[in-house]
C-alpha cells in the first residue's frame, strides 16, 4: 500500500465527536429497562467469545478500563469460578452446533491470571463449546507481568495471537503514567511469544499521553518498528477525570489538542511508509496478515474489541462488564464485580442493560458496517441482501455527502459508493452520515473526537 499524507488543515476540520461503531446504535442507547427475556435462545451460528479478565496488580493513570486494582493473587482463581458458572448458565442462548471461531482475552490484565489458570479457563472454554477447525485465539498482555512460564500456558490453553501493551517507550512518559517497562522488557516479551509459535502479534500505542512530542513519539514508533510486530492498533488518549480521577495527576503535561494531531499526523504516514496496510481508525496491518487480508476479501467486522477478522458472527462476552451482541440483541453484564458475583450465585444471569435493534436498526447497521469495514457499498448487492432499494432508502443520506466528495473522502458513483484511501482515515465522519440517532447524540456531548 502506497504512504498516506494528510493535512492537518484536514485532521482539524473534521476533529469532531462522533461514534465509534463498535455497534450500531451505539452502547448509549442501551437501557437497564431491558430484560434477560429478550435474550433468546440463537439458531446456529459462529462465535466469537470475549471474557473480560479485570485484575491489575497497579493502576496506570491512562486506563479507562474497566478494571480492579489488587495485589491478592486468589482474587483470579474466584473469579474463575464464575465465570464457569456464567458459561453453564449462557449455554441456553446458543445452539450447541455453533462453533467458535474467535476467542479474545482483555481486561483489565489476563497476565495477572496464574500459569495453571490460563490453562483452566482455556480448558473451560474448550469443553463448553465446538471448536472450528481454525480457531484465531489472542490475550491482552501486559509485559511487565508475563513470564515464560505463562507464555507456555497461554500455548497450552490454544492461544495463537497476542496484543502487547506497549503504550510509549519513552521513560519520561512511562513514569508519568506509572507504566514503567523498559524497551528491552517489551522485546524479550515479544521475542518469547515468537519463539512460543504465536502467529500474529499487535502492539497497542497511544497518541496522547502526558510529555509526548512529535520527537519522543517519533522514536516510539521507531522503536516498536525496530520489533516488527504484525500489527498496530494506536490509540488515542482519552482523558476523562470525571470518572477516572486519577488522571488528574498529570492534566497540566498533556499534549494540546494541536500537538495530538501533529501525533496522528506522524503515526499515519510512518507506518503506512514502513508498509503497514492502514485498515482504517486506530489499526494497522502488515500486507500478509489476517486483518488486512480480511481487509482485501470483505470479512472484516467490527465490533466492542475494535476491528476482528471474522464478519457474521455472534459476540458472546463473559465477565464483569463484557457486553455481547446474537440475533439482533445487545446485552451487557454487570460492571461491578460483586452485582455480577451476586446474580451468578442467584442462578440468573448477571445482565444489567441492553438493547433490541429495530427493523430499522438492523439496515443502518448493515450499511454503517460496509463503510467501516469494506469501505465500499454496492447498491445492488446490499438492496437484494437487506430486501430493500438501498440507494431510495439511503437517498437523503447519500445526498449529504457532498462535502466529503468534494475533499476526497468519498467517490459516489451510479453502481455504489467508494471511501477514498484519505477516507479511511475519517471513515467514522462517512459512517455519520447514515447514522439515525446522531444529531440528538451529539448534543448531548458523549462522544470522543472522530481523529
Amino acid at each position: 500500500m502506497n504512504p498516506i499524507s494528510v493535512s492537518l488543515d484536514q485532521l482539524r476540520k473534521y476533529n469532531v465527536p462522533g461514534p465509534r461503531y463498535t455497534s450500531y446504535p451505539p452502547a448509549t442507547h442501551f437501557t437497564e429497562e431491558f430484560q434477560t427475556a429478550n435474550c433468546k435462545p440463537q439458531t446456529a451460528k459462529p462465535l466469537s467469545l470475549y471474557f473480560h479478565l479485570p485484575f491489575c496488580s497497579t493502576q496506570c493513570l491512562y486506563c479507562g478500563c474497566t478494571n480492579i486494582v489488587t495485589c491478592n493473587q486468589a482474587k483470579s482463581a474466584e473469579y474463575l469460578t464464575y465465570l464457569e458458572k456464567e458459561l453453564a448458565l449462557r449455554s441456553d442462548l446458543i445452539d450447541s452446533s455453533s462453533e467458535v471461531v474467535q476467542i479474545q482475552l482483555g481486561g483489565g490484565t489476563p497476565t495477572f491470571f496464574l500459569p495453571s489458570e490460563i490453562e483452566q479457563l482455556g480448558q473451560l472454554i474448550r469443553d463448553r463449546f465446538s471448536m472450528a477447525s481454525i480457531v484465531e485465539a489472542g490475550a491482552e498482555i501486559d509485559p511487565r507481568s508475563l513470564t515464560l512460564e505463562k507464555v507456555q500456558a497461554l500455548r497450552n490453553g490454544g492461544f495463537n495471537r497476542a496484543s502487547l501493551g506497549v503504550q510509549d517507550t519513552n521513560p519520561e512518559v512511562q513514569q508519568t503514567i506509572t507504566r514503567v517497562q523498559p524497551l528491552e522488557m517489551i522485546a524479550e516479551a515479544n521475542q518469547w511469544l515468537r519463539d512460543s509459535g504465536i502467529d500474529s502479534i499487535n502492539f497497542d500505542l497511544i497518541y496522547g499521553l502526558p510529555n509526548q512530542t512529535v520527537e519522543s513519539f517519533t522514536q516510539t514508533l521507531d522503536d516498536a518498528l525496530s520489533l516488527s510486530p504484525d500489527r498496530f492498533a494506536i490509540y488515542s488518549y482519552a482523558h476523562i477525570p470525571w470518572i477516572k480521577p486519577f488522571q488528574k495527576s498529570f492534566e497540566d503535561r498533556l499534549p494540546d489538542a494541536e500537538m495530538k494531531l501533529k501525533l496522528l499526523q506522524l503515526t499515519i504516514e510512518k507506518l503506512t511508509g514502513a508498509g503497514y496496510v492502514y485498515i482504517g481508525m486506530d489499526h494497522f496491518a502488515k500486507p500478509d496478515d489476517g486483518m488486512a487480508q480480511a481487509l482485501a476479501n470483505g470479512t472484516l467486522q467490527r465490533n466492542f474489541q475494535g476491528y476482528s477478522t471474522h464478519k457474521g458472527v455472534d459476540l458472546h462476552g463473559f465477565g464483569m462488564s463484557a457486553i455481547s451482541h446474537a440475533g439482533g440483541t445487545y446485552f451487557q453484564n454487570h460492571k461491578e464485580l460483586e452485582d455480577y458475583y451476586a446474580a451468578l450465585d442467584d442462578g440468573k444471569l448477571p445482565l444489567v442493560r441492553g438493547y433490541t435493534m429495530t427493523e430499522e436498526d438492523k439496515l443502518r447497521y448493515h450499511a454503517i458496517m460496509h463503510i467501516m469495514c469494506n469501505l465500499y457499498i454496492d447498491y445492488a448487492r446490499l438492496s437484494e441482501e437487506m430486501g430493500i432499494d438501498f440507494a431510495e432508502h439511503f437517498k437523503t443520506d447519500i445526498a449529504s455527502l457532498d462535502d466529503l466528495e468534494a475533499d476526497g473522502l468519498v467517490r459516489r458513483e451510479k453502481e455504489g459508493l467508494h471511501v477514498t484511501p484519505l477516507g479511511r482515515l475519517f471513515v467514522r465522519i462517512v459512517a455519520m452520515r447514515f447514522d439515525a440517532y446522531l444529531q440528538n447524540e451529539q448534543r448531548k456531548g458523549r462522544y470522543s473526537q472522530t481523529v
